[in-house]
């Protein structure tokens, strides 16, 4: 059975490339716009991993994050940054959030693959 990530991005280029590639090794892909859209999807679907961008509208990855580990059923769930962002400070937040790991844009397909690889066997 093929592992279910959800991609949280305001770009659809970007939510369009991840989704790409992450398909084309096998996983099920779901997509959201924002954190908002996020939580109401995961309502839904029950999700292996979440990619999330951190620079969103209506509520942003670091929110998103944070409102995941306050919940549960999400506690353990694998979250990956995928961002522009590299500044140490905000890649602390993300970790102090509970994120599981950082990737930043643009990504290497290959990159992207290994990183989920590791973090969702």
């Amino acid at each position: 059975m093929a592992k279910k990530i959800l991609a949280v991005d305001d770009s659809k280029t970007m939510r369009d490339m991840v989704t790409f590639t992450l398909r084309g090794a096998g996983f099920d892909v779901a997509e959201a716009e924002d954190g908002k859209k996020a939580l109401e999807q995961l309502g839904s679907i029950k999700v292996d991993l979440i990619i999330t961008d951190l620079n969103m509208p209506n509520m942003d990855g670091i929110a998103l994050i944070k409102s995941l580990r306050a919940d549960a059923k999400h506690r353990a769930t694998p979250i990956l940054i995928l961002t522009t962002e590299s500044d140490g400070n905000k890649k602390a937040e993300g970790k102090a959030a509970g994120a599981t790991g950082w990737l930043v844009k643009p990504f290497s397909p290959e990159k992207l693959i290994e990183l989920v690889n590791r973090v969702c066997p």
